[in-house]
């Protein structure tokens, strides 16, 4: 069984594991009965598949689907983090090619999140842990996808509305799968994340082509910046996201009474994420330091690996039919941020901000390694490798046979 985990020697893997398990044996059982469920499809997708089945059909069999997803992820963090390098207000001119290097790195996560659901199947790999990996990596990439479009336009300029678009990239995410929490069906809209995320791509082309003049310029008539359209884009795709999103979470429970897939209130995960974001907007006003004007990217980090880890939660509580407990690790650094601002900020907030981030991290980084390797070890399997638990050989190629089939199209 433990050759089949995500192994770490010695040390390190005391020090990136949480020192107990963070999955019951109930868990664990209810897991194994899961089972992916998916509803609709955007507008691009069926042109996007025929381009999605070719990549795939060029990936060696060899090559596990989280490794795949784990590349893309990695990818899309590292062009990001070459933007943030270059401008860490969000006010500053990055160089052309920085912003080529993003719109390439988000295309190939894009390619490589369509097709890890296809390898699984093409290798017949599928297993619960590979929905879990998919999502808890989109849960990452999107901190790192809203941070560096409101580079990409100079949003900084506009402390107020960068606030606004990041948080709200991160709200609608986790509200995606709230109400999969719900109604045990995640759904897809007309216009989805295959869409937003070619709309982002011709954003960062735009300015490598266009340079900080083109966001800057006013639009006639309307008389604002053309660096506001993303962001009311961005406003009114939020207000109709969560009105379909609000309608299955209020309407669409399977549970008892109508409640959550795991039986408990429907209104439960909304503390999770209210947590952040009102902690968020209280930190961000009542700073004296101005920390979020100065530090835009920082905080958009710090803040954004507690989304992701809460969100990763709620995705756990999803395929484990479980309950999301409140009490988390992932508020310790945003509550000290609140706690050195009641004590009219005795240690200077920009380091506070700096202790919070990595905080965050790491805890974000403890909780998904003991997840993946509790559970690999769970199903005898390994994370980033396919097991051949019984391999056949026919017509000169290689079947992996698995216990989990999944039947569903894709995993986003």
């Amino acid at each position: 069984m433990e050759a089949a985990c995500w192994l770490a020697p010695g040390v390190l893997r005391r020090l990136i594991e949480l020192p107990s398990p963070p999955l019951s044996r109930h868990q664990l059982k209810r897991l194994e009965e899961h089972r992916y469920s998916s509803a609709g499809r955007s507008l691009l997708e069926p042109l996007m598949q025929r381009y999605w089945e070719w990549l795939v059909g060029r990936v060696p069999a060899w090559i596990a689907p989280n490794l795949i997803t784990i590349i893309g992820l990695a990818t899309n963090v590292f062009t990001t983090l070459v933007l943030v390098y270059y401008c860490p207000t969000a006010t500053e001119q990055a160089p052309l090619w920085a912003y080529l290097l993003c719109a390439v790195g988000l295309f190939i996560y894009q390619s490589l999140d369509a097709i890890d659901g296809k390898q699984a199947r093409r290798t017949n790999s599928s297993s619960p842990l590979g929905e879990l990996f998919d999502h808890g990596c989109d849960s990452l990439s999107t901190v790192f996808v809203v941070l560096g479009t409101s580079i990409a336009v100079q949003l900084g300029t506009n402390p107020d509305w960068m606030f606004f678009c990041c948080f709200a990239g991160m709200f609608m995410f986790y509200c995606a799968h709230w109400q999969t929490y719900v109604s045990g069906t995640l759904r897809f809209g007309i216009i989805d994340v295959t869409e937003v995320q070619i709309f982002i791509i011709t954003m960062y082309l735009l300015a490598a082509v266009g340079g900080s003049a083109f966001w800057q310029s006013l639009i006639p008539i309307l008389n604002i910046q053309m660096k506001m359209i993303p962001a009311i884009c961005t406003f009114l795709g939020a207000i109709f996201s969560c009105t379909n999103y609000f309608r299955v979470i209020f309407t669409g429970g399977v549970g008892k009474n109508g409640s959550t897939i795991a039986g408990t209130s429907v209104l439960s995960p909304v503390l999770h994420i209210g947590s952040v974001i009102i902690l968020a907007v209280m930190i961000y006003k009542k700073s004296a330091v101005q920390l979020f004007e100065k530090h835009p990217c920082l905080y958009i980090l710090a803040f954004g690996f507690v989304s992701a880890k809460i969100t990763n939660k709620l995705v756990v509580a999803h395929m484990t039919k479980s309950e999301m407990h409140l009490h988390d690790l992932a508020f310790l650094g945003p509550g000290l941020l609140f706690l050195d601002q009641y004590f009219n900020s005795f240690i200077d907030e920009y380091l506070v901000l700096w202790i919070a981030l990595i905080i965050s991290f790491f805890d974000l980084v403890r909780y998904c390694v003991s997840v993946c390797n509790q559970i690999a070890c769970h199903l005898h399997i390994f994370v980033f490798k396919i097991k051949p638990c019984s391999v056949k050989k026919k017509t000169g190629q290689l079947f992996y046979i698995s216990k989990y089939v999944v039947l569903e199209e894709t995993y986003f």
